[in-house]
């Protein structure tokens, strides 16, 4: 045999062993129950169940998410690297999650909670393409009580910020985000002329639409909110779910990167959640997860779902939960997926 054959059977044995790159790896969890809802571990409805003392958790139950459907409910949490399902009584999930949509907030919508703040979409209105959406954003913030030996009721503020002039805000759930160490909550708002991601904050101490990204034409839904010390969005635009990244960090948003396009060449589309440096975010036919770096929004790897995805997804540690049309409960692992 000569050298060079010889140097290429060489090779051609190590590539062999080499282990393969390890892609997403998909596992069904087991429930006796079709999942319709599902809270991540940010929303009110996971806050309520980790401060209830409910005796089925562990007393350091960690980040949870939540699930429930006609049939049951049950709360997931890691142990370790495995998700334990911790059934619940549906009652019970009911009872916790009865203030998700207050009186006055749009319909279908839910509040969310950061510290002393809570806010929601309010005054059920149309959009310029007849679309159900809100009228306003409407934030309560509890005051501080001096401490006195007689109870005393605490006092809220109430604040209901418009959207602008013949615009109204779009019916998806708001986000807080962190920015300048400051409280900011994201919507997307709909005007004549197309949509905007809209940042409400407060501004001389009064709440309002204090930053907007331009209105476009055509479909605009949120992806996810990054956190951190550099906080940003995603968002996905158009009919062919191009992804853009926004830097919410200074005065008024700013675009940094839009995507080149999805594997497939069929675009995104919302839910999404951020994973460290990656962005995980659902095909544009909701039949996959697909992930991307932060840095460049170049799609690393892709997981197929045994079913498109229905009420939504969330992170529990390195692991993406995520409900399934058909109702079945799905956790996806990144494997190599990470850059």
């Amino acid at each position: 045999m000569s050298e060079r054959r010889a140097l290429a059977v060489a090779v051609a044995f190590l590539l062999a062993a080499a282990p393969a790159a390890a892609e997403p790896r998909v596992t069904l969890l087991d429930l006796p129950f079709r999942v319709t809802q599902l809270r991540d571990a940010g929303s009110e409805a996971a806050l309520s169940v980790t401060t209830a003392g409910l005796p089925q958790l562990p007393r350091k139950a960690g980040p949870v998410a939540v699930v429930w459907g006609e049939g049951g409910a049950a709360v997931l949490t890691l142990s370790g690297d495995t998700i334990a399902v911790v059934p619940l009584p549906l009652d019970a999930i009911e009872g916790l999650t009865a203030g998700e949509t207050p009186k006055g907030a749009l319909p279908g919508s839910r509040r969310v909670l950061s510290g002393p703040i809570s806010a929601y979409l309010s005054g059920p209105s149309r959009g310029p393409d007849g679309r159900p959406g809100a009228a306003g954003v409407t934030v309560r913030e509890r005051q501080k009580v001096t401490m006195s030996a007689d109870p005393k009721p605490v006092p809220v503020e109430t604040a209901t910020v418009p959207p602008g002039a013949g615009a109204v805000f779009s019916a998806e759930t708001l986000r807080p985000v962190e920015i300048g160490g400051s409280l900011n909550l994201l919507a997307l708002s709909e005007h004549p002329e197309g949509a905007g991601l809209a940042v409400i904050g407060r501004r001389d101490g009064t709440w309002r639409v204090r930053a907007e990204t331009p209105p476009e034409p055509g479909p605009l839904a949120l992806a996810t909110d990054l956190p951190g010390p550099r906080p940003g969005a995603v968002l996905v635009r158009g009919e062919e779910g191009r992804l853009e990244q926004w830097s919410l960090s200074g005065e008024a948003p700013v675009r940094q990167m839009r995507s080149t396009g999805s594997a497939d060449g069929k675009g995104f589309s919302a839910p999404g959640a951020a994973l460290g440096d990656v962005l995980v975010v659902a095909s544009r036919d909701r039949t996959a997860l697909a992930y991307l770096s932060l840095k460049d929004l170049t799609e690393r790897a892709r997981a197929t779902l045994p079913a498109p995805i229905g009420a939504g997804l969330a992170v529990l540690g390195n692991q993406v939960v995520v409900a399934l049309a058909d109702g079945r409960l799905a956790s996806v692992r990144d494997g190599d997926a990470r850059p």
